[in-house]
This record gives structure tokens, C-alpha cells and sequence, in this order.
């Protein structure tokens, strides 16, 4: 398939504050094509029509129904739903059945959605909830791709690492995940921001980068093109984040106790690509190109984002973030060539 621009839901917006729809016709009316489903907004909507603040199962598949209808309303293409939380690698196994059972009901909300991908982001959960054991994690992942595969349509697995997950934070280890579950329906989405943001930058460090940052991405970005499988690509994603002008330790108002300075970074900072007048920083557009030009990528790039920005209310904030998010696509279109 040729370069479709696609974003995520809540990219638009915070799903309490913001409706469903009225985000579906900004995105629309901004001229992307496709959407991220964020099980936020898939939860937030059944709320809203059951008036139950625990969903039933049912009453999540009516949600998946109307959210399906709403997007097609606007001509807009479901690539995945996501996230699946906390699964992989869990010490406790009890909480893994759990785990699985709710990965039946996703398999019938994706169905419902009438999207054919389930993005997994790689476990951030604190060390001593996780087993170190690859082989325990590659099997639990193998476990979700073997479910999927018995599904019809095929349900296919985007793993992706997070800059701050605990065990698996780097393309290059989720990498080798992807290769240990040797299925044809589990593969990688390759997120900009996680990517750079983890061998590149630093939030809590007084210059934004890590030691080495250029010449570890420079061989970080060599190695995808060596070792990846394009056709195991399942999606891209492109986004950039603020630097911070302080680092983001104890006393920043991002930091939060207990949590990585890259994750508060995340929820908070992110910008489009190109957005320098917001304090974008990241050298986005390299690892982007290495994705489409290197690899030979083609297919859906979201423009996903995180930001405090998402949780100002009224009808502007859609409005803007929609806006922003196509200018950064189609200066990246125009950059990257991508026709």
C-alpha cells in the first residue's frame, strides 16, 4: 500500500473532555485517512451509553460497534486498537490468566472495530513484578500471536518498545522478541519518539542527551537496516518531544515519584514532528527516514502524541491538535518523498 497519514485518538484529545465524534470529524476534515483506537476512548464511550462505570463485555462490543460506525461515517480506516497493558513477563501468573481472558474480549472488540491489529507496548511494570527470563517472555507473547492466529480475520500483534519500559526499552530488544515468537502475525511498530528517545535524548539530563548520543543512533539506525524485516513492520509512528529546560528530576513539575523520568517526559511533552517553536528536539526525521528510505517501509505513519496539552478543555483543543498534526505529516510527506 502506498503512505497513508493516520493519528491516535487520544492524540485529539483527553476522551472525558473531548467527544468521540467531534474527534472523528476533525480528523476527518483534516484529511487523515485512518485512526488509532486508544482503549481509553473505547472505555470512556461505554461509560457514556450505559451510564455504568464498569463496562460489561457486551457493552463494550456495542461501543466497538458505534466507535466502527462513527469512524467509517468519517472515512476513517481503524489500524489498530491500543494499548495492551502490563502483559508480558509477569512474575504473577494468576494475573496472567486474567491477562489472557481479557485478550478474548479484545480479540472480539478488534473484530468489532473492524481493524486487524492489537498494538502491545513492551512492559514497564516495576523489575521486581517481572521475570528476566526471555524464554518465559517470548513464550507469553507467542501465547497472544498463536490466539490471534486462530482468529478470522488473522489478529496480528504490533509489540513496541517504550524509552522507559523496564526489560525490553529498545527497537533492538524488541527486536529479538519479534524473532523469538517466530509468527507471521507478531511484529514491531517503530515509534520515532521511543526510538530516539532512548538512545538519543535524556530528559533528566542537564544537556537533553545522553553521552553518546550521535554516534549510538548513527549505529543504532545502521543495525535496523542490517537485521530488520520490513515486512514484520506492522506500523509506523512519528512524533517528537519537548526539551526540557530543566532536567526532569525531583523537583520538575513533570516528575512524578516512582516513575522514570522518560515516562513523565512522555505523557507530558510530546510535540509533532517539525514543531520547533514548541521545543521539539529530536532527531525524528533521521530515524523516520531510515524507517521508509532504509528499510523500505510503506504503509500507515500516525501521528501520535502525548501532551499536557490534551487535557485543556473545549472544542479547540481537537481542533488544533488535528491541525497540527497534518501540517507535521505533510511537511514529512513532502520531505521524505512520501507519495
Amino acid at each position: 500500500m502506498a503512505y497513508q497519514p493516520a493519528i491516535m485518538s487520544v492524540s485529539l484529545g483527553r476522551a472525558w473532555l473531548h467527544d468521540f465524534e467531534y474527534k472523528m470529524g476533525q480528523a476527518s476534515k483534516a484529511g487523515f485517512k485512518g485512526i488509532e483506537i486508544f482503549y481509553e476512548d473505547l472505555d470512556y464511550f461505554a461509560r457514556n451509553i450505559s451510564k455504568n462505570d464498569t463496562p460489561t463485555a457486551d457493552q463494550l462490543l456495542q461501543a466497538a460497534d458505534e466507535i466502527q460506525s462513527i469512524c467509517q461515517a468519517h472515512a476513517l480506516d481503524i489500524i489498530t486498537l491500543q494499548p495492551f497493558l502490563s502483559y508480558e513477563g509477569l512474575k504473577d501468573r494468576v494475573q496472567h490468566a486474567k491477562l489472557i481472558e481479557k485478550m478474548k474480549l479484545w480479540l472480539q472488540l478488534a473484530k468489532r472495530l473492524n481493524t486487524t491489529t492489537i498494538q502491545i507496548p513492551a512492559n514497564f511494570l516495576p523489575a521486581d513484578e517481572l521475570t528476566d527470563n526471555i524464554d518465559v517472555i517470548v513464550a507469553d507473547l507467542r501465547q497472544l500471536a498463536d490466539m490471534g492466529a486462530a482468529e478470522t480475520p488473522v489478529i496480528r500483534y504490533a509489540y513496541e518498545n517504550l524509552c522507559w519500559s523496564t526489560i525490553n526499552d529498545t527497537w533492538e530488544k524488541v527486536w529479538d522478541m519479534v524473532k523469538g515468537v517466530d509468527r507471521p502475525n507478531f511484529g514491531i511498530c517503530l515509534d520515532t519518539f521511543n526510538i530516539a528517545g532512548r538512545v538519543w535524548a535524556d530528559p533528566a539530563s542537564q544537556t537533553g542527551k545522553t553521552v553518546n548520543a550521535d554516534s549510538d543512533l548513527k549505529e543504532s539506525l545502521e543495525r535496523m537496516v542490517a537485521e530488520i524485516d520490513v515486512t514484520k513492520v506492522f506500523y509506523l509512528q512519528v512524533v517528537d518531544a519537548e526539551r526540557m529546560e530543566s532536567p526532569l528530576v525531583p523537583g520538575h513539575p513533570f516528575h512524578v515519584e516512582g516513575q522514570p523520568a522518560r515516562m513523565n517526559w512522555s505523557r507530558n511533552a510530546r510535540a509533532y514532528m517539525y514543531e520547533d517553536d514548541r521545543g521539539a528536539y529530536l532527531p525524528v526525521e533521521d530515524v523516520a527516514r531510515t524507517i521508509v528510505s532504509g528499510l523500505g517501509y510503506k504503509g500507515w505513519v500516525s501521528m501520535e502524541l502525548f501532551s499536557r496539552t490534551m487535557a485543556e478543555k473545549g472544542q479547540h483543543v481537537p481542533d488544533q491538535h488535528a491541525q497540527r498534526g497534518i501540517v507535521s505529516w505533510k511537511k514529512l510527506q513532502e520531505r521524505l518523498h512520501l507519495n
